[in-house]
């Protein structure tokens, strides 16, 4: 270009960044967003789902960005330090359970979990079933009978000195038959075992007939009435900063283990999947309104919080530089030039 024609195209630059950053402010930004918002949702109600995206590529972003993005180090630290904030907040002295949960809510959930009642018998059979449950339930009746033979029984307490008769025979008759004593005890032992199954199988029963869903429904809302006026820092007393702080960091470890699984990835394309299933056939507006969004949402926060943000980067210069970037090629294309040409 010649000079002149240099002058004239910086000068049609300059009158074009102007107009763009007068319309990147105020009333005529905000009028320009709701007419742009407008037309996306008019085109949101012709476009399907389908058109847009695909199983795949839903599957694909949960790949990259949930499963393999590497996390950086410092997010259970600070993870573990907001939890840590939270745990030591005015708020936690002054808000009671009730505040958070009301009482109608509890029974609501207590309700729901009282038709789960193929779960609870199958629970109360696994913990019957647990050798550790075994084994107390064998001491238990091991020590009841001894006590019950040497010191508790009707004659023992009845007829002073037999009690102490019964345990003087015990040890006289060790002494003269050593090992007695463990001969007895092996024994008895030997005859819970064989009898234990039996005393599972009853007590497993006894269970599923005491635990009624009213003697369930008063318990657990008698330990409700005895909770909900306490504030939460009453109920995590004992819980301390650093406890809460290997809590998180265990919870973000199991995180990083249980995204790459095989049953996460089959969790999540059954919801991908389903969501396509029900709204991929169907205009993107369908699957907007199922989950609340229409236009008044969007604008509500354009206003709170993307004008805000680009009042910011207009002030740091970096909607001019934008524009500038955008046009400047243009007015110094082969194109500007031949329009320029012609002008004169």
């Amino acid at each position: 270009m010649t000079k002149g024609k240099t002058d004239l195209a910086n000068a049609l630059l300059e009158q074009h960044v102007k107009h763009e950053l007068a319309s990147l402010k105020g009333t005529k930004l905000r009028r320009f967003l709701q007419t742009e918002v407008d037309e996306l949702f008019a085109y949101a109600g012709t476009i399907t789902l389908n058109r847009l995206t695909s199983v795949e590529q839903v599957m694909g972003v949960i790949q990259r960005i949930v499963v393999n993005m590497e996390l950086d180090a410092g997010i259970p630290e600070m993870a573990a330090e907001m939890a840590t904030e939270v745990l030591n907040a005015p708020v936690q002295k002054t808000s009671r359970l009730r505040d958070i949960i009301t009482r109608e809510q509890a029974t609501g959930f207590l309700e729901e979990a009282l038709e789960l009642r193929q779960q609870r018998e199958r629970v109360i059979s696994e913990i019957m079933a647990h050798p550790v449950y075994q084994e107390l339930v064998s001491n238990v009746v091991y020590q009841g009978v001894v006590n019950y033979l040497y010191e508790d029984n009707l004659i023992t307490k009845s007829v002073p000195g037999v009690g102490s008769m019964m345990k003087f025979g015990k040890r006289m008759a060790n002494k003269a038959v050593p090992g007695l004593d463990e001969t007895f005890e092996r024994r008895f032992k030997a005859w819970l075992a064989d009898s234990l199954p039996g005393l599972i199988a009853r007590s497993e029963q006894f269970l599923n007939r005491a635990l009624t869903d009213d003697e369930l429904r008063d318990s657990v809302m008698a330990a409700w009435v005895s909770v909900e006026d306490r504030t939460i820092e009453e109920l995590h007393e004992g819980l301390g900063d650093v406890q809460l702080q290997e809590f998180v960091v265990l919870g973000y470890e199991f995180w990083l283990q249980f995204r790459k699984t095989e049953y996460f990835e089959g969790c999540a394309r059954a919801v991908v999947e389903h969501l396509f299933t029900m709204y991929g056939d169907r205009p993107v507006i369908a699957l907007l309104g199922a989950v609340g969004v229409n236009r008044d949402v969007v604008m509500a926060e354009v206003d709170a919080y993307a004008l805000p943000v680009i009042d910011v980067l207009r002030e740091e210069g970096y909607l001019e530089a934008l524009v500038r970037r955008r046009l400047e090629p243009f007015y110094k294309s082969a194109a500007a030039k031949k329009l320029l040409q012609q002008e004169n």
